[in-house]
Parts: structure tokens; C-alpha cells; sequence
């Protein structure tokens, strides 16, 4: 299984990171060269290639480094000390409709999205991490207001998955941020309803 951590502490490989995720959304990932990434990234064609051996490479680099920014924007909003709607819906947009923002406003959004196939395992991993910190958030918040998730039928591994598969559905249908906003609130409700004492 990958892990998903950061590999962008590297300040050499963030800048090629950063410099390369503007070309692909200035040209997309087919118009874009090894030479734009590397010019953009103010080094040689050479010294790019001792650091990632394609543009694919890069590719699945860009979204490793913004998907652990996404977790760890979900693991702090989750932890706050506001209401768990609130928390669950900061952690909802800043990991997963603000992360995907600048893509969509790009005229080349759609392409880099329709290469996402190429990410399953790396999103795969992303979003049995991401279940795992909501299900820890749902267990917490349950026990803090002294409701047995069992005898109601429930279990917070199965609320945080409905609340991905639900959030996954919304984003296929609904492409405007703010009409995804209003979807995942309500999604949120409807398990902040379950984890309220009847």
C-alpha cells in the first residue's frame, strides 16, 4: 500500500512540483514538455530528470503532495473544538472541494481530471485515510455525547463511508463549489442527526 505523506519537504522537488502543477494548467498534460517544466522551474532539462524520470511521474507526484496537504487540512479541521458539523464540513471543503478549485478553473481542468484513472492506487489510499479520520471524528464525537452507535445499528467506520460515497456522488453531479457546499452540509446533518442522543 502507498503511503500518503508529503514528499514535497524536499525544497528543490517542491518548486519542480509547484512550477509544474502551473504549466498543466496553463498548457494541460498533453501540450506540456519536460523542457516547459523544467524552463518553468528555473533548472536544466538534465537536473529535472535526475529528479523524476516523466511527466507522468510528475503527475502522480502533484497529486501525492496535494493529496497529504488534503489530510492534514482534514486531521486539523477535525480536531478543532467547534460543533462536529462544523469541523466535518471545514475538514470536508478545505481536503476535498477547495483542493480542487484551481483544477476545475482551469480550461485544462478537465483533462488532468480525466487522467485521475491514473491515480487509483494513490487516491484509493487518500480515501481510506480520509475515512479513517472522519470514522475517528463520528467514534469521539459519539462517545462525547453518550450515544451507543451499536444499538442504533450504526458504526462510525460505516457513517464515514456513506459520507464519502454520498460526497463522491455529490461531485459527479454538481460541479458549482458552493452547490457542493450545500450537499455535503446537509449529508453532514443527517449524520450529525444519528450521533445526537434520541
Amino acid at each position: 500500500m502507498i503511503e500518503i505523506e508529503d514528499i514535497a519537504t524536499d525544497p528543490k522537488r517542491a518548486r519542480i512540483l509547484d512550477s509544474a502543477m502551473k504549466v498543466f494548467l496553463a498548457y494541460g498534460f498533453a501540450r506540456t514538455t519536460m523542457d516547459d517544466i523544467a524552463r518553468a522551474a528555473d533548472m536544466s532539462r538534465p537536473a529535472l530528470y535526475l529528479q523524476f524520470k516523466n511527466k507522468t511521474d510528475i503527475y502522480r507526484a502533484i497529486a501525492l503532495m496535494l493529496l497529504s496537504r488534503s489530510l492534514e487540512q482534514a486531521k486539523t479541521a477535525l480536531a478543532g473544538e467547534e460543533p462536529f458539523a462544523e469541523r466535518t464540513m471545514r475538514a470536508i471543503d478545505e481536503a476535498l472541494i477547495s483542493m480542487t478549485r484551481t483544477v476545475h478553473a482551469s480550461p485544462h481542468g478537465a483533462e488532468l481530471l480525466d487522467m485521475k484513472s491514473s491515480l487509483a492506487d494513490l487516491i484509493g489510499c487518500w480515501r481510506s485515510r480520509f475515512a479513517e479520520l472522519v470514522a475517528a471524528a463520528i467514534q469521539s464525537e459519539a462517545g462525547r455525547n453518550g450515544v451507543d452507535l451499536t444499538a442504533k445499528g450504526l458504526a462510525a467506520k460505516l457513517l464515514a463511508d456513506m459520507l464519502l460515497d454520498g460526497l463522491e456522488g455529490m461531485k459527479m453531479r454538481i460541479s458549482d463549489p458552493d452547490e457542493q457546499r450545500r450537499a455535503a452540509a446537509a449529508l453532514i446533518r443527517v449524520i450529525d442527526l444519528a450521533l445526537q442522543k434520541s
